[in-house]
């Protein structure tokens, strides 16, 4: 295949500079082999980051594909964690290995809670569709879809002595679910604004809940037994009523007739914050309960035990005897009443103050009453700090902060060294070197709001141009700032770097372009030494704001770009003006030249991306390049392709001779703002509004524009058949528990292959029958027929077995939504092979999986066809036979593992004892030989 010219594809090389995405939350880990309180995992974008707060180093990477972390929750026996991504997937991960296998799909937006139940065997996700889902984790499916919430869920709580869970809403509602009958029995209305967050306390006989006000309220929960309101008295039935009326302000139930247990107001917890709660989390024993809502201000509260609050009572009614016997004058006075209040029972401890705006938080128990907690914030900063809680007035100790590998604001100016191993980002408050191989933070040094920067020649100093129109000087060896000079009166929004390397020149919000050269002064601290300086030489005047300035690699030409959405150029000597490029229909905020100075490319904030010619100015073409403003444009070195970044969170490349799109490069969930390309071209490293800087490698794959063309609509159309109407199960109505599984495009090729492997057994069996009818006709036995390749390609194996090994390749959480998309012309075949299947004793629990699926879906068809009769009589026979044999193994198993278990028990407490009598014995006679020693000096 002869390729007229050769593109190169640019692919994902890294992410850094992120510690932890606003989008999600942040919580405590435990690693193999490490203490409880070291390890943090925050979401970094599509991947998952594991942090040592001690060394601040990252200790692991959960690789996500391309959607954004949207929540995290670590698995009780904390060897995995479950991840909620923007699409509504949900990832679990091994902490061990970094490792997912499992994943579930069905959400249709992003998850917005998890939580995982005592024994970590099922997990519950809420997300802003409004639906909540309950997954089976061991079977590796969805249980079934809970739908009722009219806005997002925001927290979700297993009660796990009565298999009930709590949802909450920004609907305003918290609604409880019976796990068991799969309804919502209760909804609580009494909020008047979002619910964000509830925790249980008091053994789950309480709940907290954190609203849109400075009011945490407080639910008793109390279980009714069963029949018990039924033989209720009529007069506690009315006055049940009546008290619902009084307290309908409160709004505790909307139903006066209560079922499985009653919920009511036990009073609130006033915070000192007047706005909403973000984070409201307790420590795994619900001892401590710690809030936050959008400021910096964390705050603690601690939870009284039943047994601290009935001390704390006798001590006021001892109090209050005390006082009423001081009023009466000795008398015989009547028995005080002491009220109990929820402030006896919920109680300050301390405030905490963050160095920034809290995002999220999670906290952790020490046995010793210490407590740990960890704050994300909204500056990509990881903080953690220790409580101990035992002292009667705490106060909060940072013990770490992870701030060294990122910016604290969006990182707006990118430069490479000229040897292509530095790379320097500067943000609003930092500039930062970085090493590209390592991805190490070499220098970091504190400057003004940096827009632009560039590498002075021998790359030992950087030179930044700041919003206030400053140009800061720094010397990389040292880490210091060397000069600070006033350049322009407005921003100073551009800066290039002339082609002799003896200077630089400026463009600013105070409509002039300055040129500067590069001088060696005598530095007045360090005595003889000389240090960089730039003088002022000339200066141009021009109508409007100056947003970006460049040289022709030539020298001969300076492109201006204003605000009135015209290129002015000029020549570099004279400063006479040569061209004026205008059609942009709004201001050029990038542009770049080619390396021949024969071709000027400007990118705008009306999306448009033109190419000129230098010699006339004639506009070559105009392409409609980004969903959004264009905000960098930049030649790849010694070729007249260019890459161009957009609000559209997009980077892509361009052919400015054959004016062709070669390839996009997505990855950034926000904005980008800026890119640099290496001085080889064989590096990109591009910025955005995530917080997150990344880099792209260029690889030796060639790329064919028409299979990338292909690719794309292949792509889009996946997209669009993933997001067609979802099966309706025939005969069942909505309610409020639906199947747990979506449509995707893996469901559909899932079903697509089940289909092929039944057509492929259809065809090997109508072979093999006119084979037999050629043996019988000819009397003797034929050659077999030429077998399938594909039955080849597995191993020899038979039709039939084929069928069974697609099924066992169907994800799990994915078989369900499959065998429902399947038509129905297919079951029959599919009935008989499970038949067949279940007599061998092949893979029983997954045919009776499907099998019970299948009859359950087309019930109607598979009862009215007299075929399937026989067929279904003997699946009845066979399944209940195999199933009995199947748990009785699994029943003679389970008792020879706990007689094992007991076994070694047994002899590991004989052990433990013989060793303390050992140790005994040995201390004992340690203490006589000092005895006899101290006998024997005296």
């Amino acid at each position: 295949m002869g390729l007229t010219k050769q593109y190169l594809r640019y692919v994902a090389s890294a992410v850094f500079g992120v510690i932890g995405s606003q989008k999600a939350n942040l919580a405590f880990v435990t690693l193999k082999g490490g203490e409880k309180g070291r390890y943090v995992a925050v979401g970094a974008c599509e991947h998952v980051f594991i942090w040592d707060v001690r060394k601040a180093e990252k200790v692991l990477i959960l690789e996500g594909k391309k959607h954004e972390v949207t929540y995290l929750c670590p698995s009780p026996d904390g060897v995995h964690i479950a991840v909620g991504y923007e699409d509504g997937g949900v990832r679990i991960f091994s902490l061990l290995n970094g490792e997912s296998n499992i994943s579930f799909s069905g959400h249709k937006s992003a998850v917005s809670v998890i939580r995982y139940d005592a024994l970590g065997a099922r997990l519950v996700t809420g997300s802003r569709d409004t639906d909540v889902i309950v997954w089976d984790i061991i079977n590796e499916s969805g249980l079934y879809r809970l739908k009722g919430h009219k806005d997002e869920v925001t927290q979700v709580l297993f009660l796990e002595n009565k298999n009930l869970l709590i949802t909450s809403s920004k609907d305003s509602f918290v609604k409880w679910w019976d796990l068991d009958t799969q309804h919502c029995f209760k909804t609580m209305v009494g909020h008047r604004s979002e619910v964000w967050g509830m925790v249980l306390l008091n053994q789950e006989n309480r709940l907290l809940t954190g609203s849109a006000d400075s009011e945490l309220r407080a639910w008793d929960i109390q279980y009714i037994e069963e029949g018990k309101e039924v033989g209720e008295p009529q007069e506690k039935k009315v006055r049940t009523l009546l008290k619902d009326e009084e307290e309908d302000e409160e709004g505790l139930d909307e139903e006066p007739e209560e079922r499985i247990l009653s919920c009511k107001k036990a009073g609130s917890v006033l915070r000192e914050a007047r706005d909403r709660v973000v984070s409201l989390v307790t420590d795994a024993k619900a001892k401590v309960l710690a809030c936050h809502g959008l400021d910096a201000t964390l705050e603690v509260f601690t939870v009284l035990s039943e047994e601290e609050v009935q001390k704390k009572m006798d001590k006021k009614l001892k109090r209050a005897k005390k006082k009423a016997k001081s009023q009466e004058g000795g008398e015989d006075v009547p028995e005080p009443v002491v009220e109990r209040k929820l402030s006896d029972e919920i109680q300050k401890l301390a405030n905490i103050k963050a160095s920034s705006k809290i995002r999220s938080m999670d906290c952790l128990m020490a046995p010793n009453g210490e407590m740990k907690l960890a704050l994300l914030l909204q500056n990509n900063t990881v903080e953690t700090y220790t409580l101990k809680t035992t002292e009667k007035s705490p106060t909060g100790t940072k013990t770490s902060r992870l701030t060294l590998s990122g910016h604290r604001t969006d990182v707006r100016t990118l430069a490479f060294s000229s040897d292509n191993i530095a790379i320097l980002s500067a943000s609003g408050e930092t500039v930062k070197v970085w090493n590209r191989s390592t991805l190490q933070v070499i220098r970091t040094m504190g400057c003004e709001y940096a827009l632009c920067s560039l590498f002075v020649p021998g790359d030992r100093q950087i030179i930044l141009g700041t919003k206030s129109g400053k140009i800061q000087i720094f010397d990389l060896a040292s880490g210091s700032l060397l000069e600070t000079t006033d350049a322009h009166e407005g921003a100073l929004w551009s800066m290039c770097l002339s082609p002799d390397q003896r200077g630089i020149v400026t463009g600013g919000a105070d409509k002039t372009v300055k040129f500067w050269d590069f001088e060696l002064i005598k530095d007045q601290d360090s005595g003889n030494n000389k240090r960089l300086t730039v003088k002022h030489t000339r200066t141009l005047q021009l109508d409007e704001d100056v947003l970006c300035v460049r040289y022709s690699p030539d020298q001969r030409l300076l492109a201006v770009s204003l605000l009135d959405c015209t290129v002015k150029i000029f020549y570099t000597d004279t400063l006479k003006f040569f061209l004026s490029l205008y059609g942009h229909k709004l201001p050029v905020l990038c542009l770049d030249i080619s390396h021949d100075s024969a071709l000027i490319a400007t990118g705008s904030a009306d999306r448009n991306v033109k190419i000129w010619g230098l010699d006339f100015g004639d506009c070559h073409r105009s392409m409609f390049a980004h969903d959004d403003s264009v905000m960098f444009l930049q030649f790849v070195p010694k070729t007249h392709l260019f890459f161009t970044a957009g609000k559209d969170r997009k980077i892509k490349q361009w052919d400015a001779d054959k004016f062709e799109h070669i390839q996009t490069l997505e990855g950034h969930h926000r904005e980008v703002w800026c890119l640099a390309i290496s001085p080889n071209g064989d590096h990109i490293v591009s910025s955005s509004h995530d917080k997150s800087l990344r880099l792209w490698e260029r690889t030796r794959e060639p790329i064919i524009l028409e299979e990338e063309k292909e690719m794309e609509r292949e792509a889009e159309f996946e997209e669009s058949l993933a997001k067609g109407d979802e099966p309706v199960v025939p005969g069942e109505t909505k309610g409020e528990a639906e199947p747990a599984g979506k449509k995707t495009i893996e469901t559909v090729k899932a079903a697509e292959r089940i289909m092929e492997a039944i057509e492929l057994y259809r065809e090997e069996s109508k072979k093999l029958e006119e084979h037999r009818a050629a043996c019988e006709a000819a009397g003797k036995e034929l050659p077999p027929p030429k077998m399938n390749p594909i039955l080849v390609a597995f191993g020899n194996v038979s039709p039939s077995r084929y069928v069974l090994e697609v099924m066992k390749k169907v994800r799990s959480s994915e078989l369900e939504v499959s065998l429902l998309v399947l038509p129905f012309p297919y079951v029959p075949d599919l009935l008989q092979l499970f038949n067949g299947y279940v007599q061998q004793g092949l893979e029983v629990e997954l045919i009776c999986r499907c099998l019970f699926f299948l009859l359950r879906v087309h019930f109607g068809q598979i009862t009215s066809n007299q075929m399937l009769l026989s067929v279904i009589d003997e699946l009845r026979t066979n399944t209940i036979s195999k199933v009995r044999e199947i748990r009785d193994v699994l029943g003679f198993n389970s008792a020879g593992l706990q007689f094992l278990q007991r076994e070694i028990e047994s002899k590991e407490d004989v052990m433990f004892f013989a060793d303390a009598t050992d140790r005994f014995e040995e201390k004992k006679r340690k203490r006589r030989k000092r005895e006899r020693a101290v006998l024997t000096i005296t």
